[in-house]
């Protein structure tokens, strides 16, 4: 972790924990409300999502094309473009979720997995981190969708992912981080 972005780093901006209580338990998220201590002493409250964190991996099949996913999100009512991802497991690592979401997801199985980083897709009202994971070496199978998830698979190239997001039909935050991601990691693998 970069250092000058740590706490110790910067305790004249800190928010203190004085109270903590959990107000809502769902499947899979959770929310909190917090009274903290502001730095000029005075009391805050925040409400935020607990979230188990997540991996994305961004799948490069042997073309050199990218392996992506159109899915529904329902909170937004419309099918979105995205990289395979998914929620840690309790106890599980990063890579071995990464491991199982894309041959879940999609099918693929990875021969090499690079770690390239972690992203906070919102850092305004969740503690969810994203490790991202570069997966080359691709090899077919079939896909083991969860119950209720319906998943399809489309390969696209860095350019048009690119264009997507310039043109507003990629939107999705994690995505767009993503595509920022493999662009800069093929680019200098050439």
């Amino acid at each position: 972790m970069n250092t000058a972005h740590s706490p110790s780093a910067n305790p004249h901006l800190a928010e203190l924990p004085v109270e903590s209580a959990r107000v809502f338990d769902g499947k899979l998220l959770h929310i909190n409300r917090d009274t903290v201590r502001l730095p000029d002493e005075s009391l805050a409250t925040r409400e935020y999502v607990v979230h188990p964190g997540a991996v994305m991996i961004l799948p490069v099949l042997p073309d050199g094309r990218i392996l992506m996913e159109r899915q529904y999100r329902y909170p937004l009512h419309r099918v979105f473009i995205e990289f395979p991802a998914g929620k840690l497991d309790e106890g599980e690592g990063a890579e071995a979720c990464g491991r199982r979401e894309l041959l879940e997801e999609t099918g693929y199985s990875a021969a090499r997995w690079e770690q390239l980083g972690v992203i906070h897709p919102l850092i305004s009202y969740t503690n969810e981190e994203i490790h991202v994971f570069l997966a080359q070496g691709l090899q077919a199978g079939a896909a083991q969708l969860d119950e209720g998830e319906f998943v399809e698979c489309i390969a696209m190239t860095l350019e048009e992912l690119v264009a997507g997001v310039l043109d507003g039909s990629i939107t999705d935050g994690k995505t767009v981080a993503g595509i920022f991601w493999l662009q800069q990691k093929l680019a200098t693998s050439t």
